[in-house]
């Protein structure tokens, strides 16, 4: 569902819709522009021990209750594997350095009232990774889970995020497999 906005950020003008570049878009007949919607950053560490991984339950929508990757919003000035290092942090208690991160993939994620957010994922082992577990101030849960127990449970995970950890366990198990 496309969500357009209703009124210019610049002049404050009612919006109309016009056909540029391909979609529908926003467009300011005042200031001459169109006004574009650009799904808003994010970063996430994915923390591997063996075949479990470190997860935090969700207590801000989207998936209220349900576990996901620790991650959060870039602030303006913030590389993301910075972010994603803070977001760790802030959410699990464990930290890491941004050195240790490997690039793991990107996650576009739609939420209920239309906004995208681009999810940048990072992968790191915990043995690289310092501090004790506990649920920050954003998070009722964190906890290591083995994927599989995860999902034989009643517990959900956040549904966007499911195939990620996966391939991330998957991807770490078949490197240890080869490294043997």
């Amino acid at each position: 569902m496309t969500v357009f906005p209703q009124y210019c950020s610049d002049c404050g003008s009612a919006l109309d819709r016009k056909h540029i570049e391909g979609r529908d878009r926003a467009y300011c007949s005042v200031c001459e522009r169109p006004v574009y919607r650009n799904a808003k950053p994010c970063a996430g560490v994915v923390v591997i021990d063996d075949a479990e991984v470190l997860l935090v339950q969700r207590t801000n929508p989207p998936a209220v209750g349900s576990w996901s990757v620790p991650a959060g919003f870039l602030e303006v000035d913030e590389r993301p594997e910075d972010a994603a290092v803070r977001e760790l942090a802030e959410e699990t208690g464990v930290s890491t350095a941004p050195g240790t991160l490997e690039l793991f993939g990107t996650n576009l994620v739609e939420h209920p009232d239309g906004t995208h957010v681009l999810v940048i994922i990072y992968r790191v082992h915990r043995t690289v990774t310092d501090g004790d577990v506990r649920a920050g101030s954003d998070a009722a849960d964190a906890r290591f889970w083995d994927v599989q127990a995860l999902q034989d449970s009643d517990e959900s995970i956040e549904p966007s995020y499911e195939p990620i950890l996966k391939a991330a366990l998957s991807d770490t198990q078949r490197d240890e497999s080869t490294s043997e």
